[in-house]
């Protein structure tokens, strides 16, 4: 399992090493007119994402969270932030949709050998229940209903999508560099239908 800070992964679009950052949240739509905005953090402890000092976008410019708070609702891990150099609800707009990353080698070690980040699987080899190597993880996404896992198949092709289940993911063990999954059939086939996602 991951430990208590869950950055998700992400894929350098810059060249840079895939690994070598690691998304911690998400800006969402403006909130009121003084240049707030909301935030989706992806730590365990939502408010914990303004404690790891200055972030970077996608661009590489700095983004520094003066203050966070929870957004109320349904959703904890939603926030509403003040960023440095904001202060207008335009400026907070402009803000949306885009991510923030932090540098790995920022990030405290697990506590636990079982534990790991999602970017840490980035690169490893995944093999089937029989032992046979059928791809390589490129990313692990999210899309709003759980992590995925984008699998490149060995043999060149499309990647595919798989739940990061623990029905279709049954071992991980990083250290080992060994991944085991528990695919579809048809994984790989372009016209092939989603996973079903409520898989026992």
């Amino acid at each position: 399992m991951p430990p208590g800070s869950d950055p998700r992964a992400v894929r350098s679009e810059e060249g840079r090493d895939e690994r070598a950052l690691v998304r911690l949240g998400e800006f969402g739509r403006a909130h009121g007119l003084a240049g707030e905005v909301r935030i989706k953090s992806f730590t365990a402890d939502p408010a914990a994402i303004a404690r790891y000092g200055p972030l970077t976008d996608e661009r590489g410019g700095g983004i520094v969270l003066k203050a966070v708070r929870p957004a109320g609702g349904a959703f904890p891990d939603m926030l509403i932030a003040r960023v440095e150099g904001v202060a207008t609800r335009a400026e907070a707009e402009a803000l949306n949709g885009r991510p923030v990353f932090v540098a790995r080698d920022r990030l405290p070690a697990p506590d636990d050998a079982d534990e790991f980040f999602l970017a840490d699987l980035i690169g490893l080899p995944v093999e089937d229940t029989g032992g046979q190597t059928l791809g390589t993880i490129v990313a692990v996404p999210n899309y709003g209903a759980g992590n995925l896992l984008e699998i490149a198949p060995c043999g060149g092709g499309p990647s595919a999508l798989l739940p990061f289940t623990e029905a279709f993911v049954p071992v991980v063990d990083v250290p080992a560099r060994r991944i085991v999954i528990d695919p579809p059939e048809r994984l790989f086939e372009p016209d092939q239908d989603a996973p079903d996602l409520n898989k026992a």
